[in-house]
């Protein structure tokens, strides 16, 4: 399938289609293991579409994020903040990372707009 294509879908029309593409790609490897795939070339076409989904899911799951409130994005990190140890811990503190980073992003923006409202102090 191609990127165009998905991007043009729904939020829920890509579960599906990712659901769906994750069942083909598990009967690909089954008829694999018992010798009947005749064309292995699905199996990387399988993985490929599967990869296309998800980057695109995560393309909107960032978006969101960078509209979202600094509220929001504070529950988030509150939300994260248990999960720094034990199973899932990289990814929690990857997530963070990220959402820290547009904190301080929108934060530098917000004082280099108040730095140019500031009227020049003159001679």
């Amino acid at each position: 399938m191609k990127p165009e294509e998905l991007r043009g879908m729904s939020e829920e029309q890509l579960t599906i289609t990712l659901r769906d593409t994750q069942k083909h790609l598990f009967q690909l490897r089954f008829q694999s293991a018992t010798d009947r795939l005749e064309t292995p070339s699905e199996i990387q076409k399988a993985k490929k579409d599967i990869a296309r989904i998800l980057t695109i899911q995560r393309e909107r799951q960032l978006e969101k994020l960078s509209k979202a409130a600094d509220a929001d994005l504070d529950k988030q990190l509150a939300d994260l903040e248990p999960k720094t140890e034990g199973p899932g811990k990289r990814r929690a503190k990857r997530e963070i990372a990220r959402l820290t980073a547009i904190k301080d992003t929108r934060a530098e923006a917000q004082a280099k707009a108040a730095r140019k409202q500031q009227p020049a102090k003159g001679r």
